[in-house]
C-alpha cells in the first residue's frame, strides 16, 4: 500500500465554485486504489514543512484572499521553489494558478506579486470570462479532454517555453484569445477550470496521485475502477460546453 501526504492550502480562503470537491475526489480515488492519504489543512500563519508534503492543493479565491495568501507565502518562497525543483506535486486552481506567476494586477490596478514558480503574468480584464469549458489536455499522448467551469476576470499570458495544460475546445482559457488553458511546469499544474474539476475528470485525479507516489519513489498497481458515473458526468459537462444540452 502506498502512502502520501496532501496539504490543503488555506481551505477557508481558497474554495470557490466547489474547489473543495477536488480534495474529496483525491481522497476517494486514493482510497479505492489502496493508497493511504493524510490530509493536512494549512491556514494562514501555520508552519509548513514542505519536505513532508507530496501534493499541495491550492483552490480559487477572491482578490482579497489572493493578497492574504501571497503575503503569507512570501517568506516561504525559497522552500516552495526547492520542493518544486525536487518534483513535489502542486495542483492550483484559478486565483492560486495566478499566484504561481510573477504577478497579478487587479481591476483596481493593485499589483500582487506571485511566487514566480511559472513564467506567466496575469492582468485584470474589463469583463469576466465565464462558462462551461473543455480542453484537449497534453498530459497524455494522445491528448484527453478535461471539462470544467471557468469564471475569471484575469487574463493570463504564458512566457516563452512554458507549456499550457491544453488547447481550448470550448470556452475562453487563459486569456480568451490564444486558445490555451492552464500551464504545466515539472509536476506543477495550474488551471482556470473549477466545477469542481477532478470528480468529472478521474484520469487527471489518478495522474496527480501517481505523480505524488513517484515523488516518494513508491510504485503501486492502480486498480481498474468503475468510472461509468464519472464518465457520464464528464460527457454531460462536455455537451454543456459544446452548447448541446440535449444529449
Amino acid at each position: 500500500m502506498g502512502a502520501i501526504n496532501i496539504y490543503h492550502l488555506y481551505p477557508d480562503h481558497l474554495n470557490l465554485y466547489g474547489d473543495r470537491g477536488n480534495m474529496l475526489a483525491l481522497c476517494r480515488r486514493a482510497e479505492w486504489h489502496g493508497i493511504k492519504v493524510k490530509i493536512i489543512a494549512v491556514n494562514p500563519g501555520d508552519p509548513i514543512n514542505f519536505s513532508n508534503c507530496d501534493l499541495l492543493f491550492m483552490g480559487g479565491g477572491q482578490d482579497s484572499d489572493q493578497k492574504l495568501v501571497a503575503e503569507d507565502l512570501k517568506g516561504r518562497s525559497r522552500e516552495i521553489h526547492q520542493a518544486v525543483e525536487d518534483n513535489m506535486v502542486i495542483f492550483a486552481v484559478c486565483g492560486s494558478y495566478q499566484l504561481l506567476g510573477h504577478y497579478y494586477t487587479t481591476a483596481r490596478g493593485e499589483k500582487i506579486n506571485g511566487l514566480e514558480i511559472m513564467e506567466l503574468n496575469t492582468e485584470a480584464g474589463k469583463s469576466r470570462l465565464i462558462g462551461n469549458a473543455a480542453i484537449n489536455c497534453f498530459l497524455w499522448d494522445p491528448p484527453r479532454t478535461l471539462v470544467g467551469f471557468e469564471n475569471h476576470g484575469g487574463r493570463t499570458f504564458l512566457g516563452p517555453g512554458l507549456q499550457p495544460l491544453g488547447k481550448v475546445l470550448y470556452g475562453f482559457g487563459n486569456n480568451g484569445s490564444e486558445k490555451t488553458e492552464g500551464a504545466v511546469y515539472k509536476n506543477v499544474i495550474g488551471t482556470y477550470l473549477h466545477g469542481s474539476l477532478l470528480p468529472k475528470n478521474p484520469w487527471l485525479t489518478d495522474y496527480l496521485l501517481k505523480k505524488a507516489l513517484e515523488y516518494r519513489h513508491q510504485e503501486i498497481y492502480f486498480c481498474k475502477l468503475d468510472d461509468s458515473l464519472e464518465e457520464k458526468a464528464h460527457q454531460f459537462a462536455l455537451n454543456l460546453a459544446a452548447g448541446n444540452r440535449h444529449k
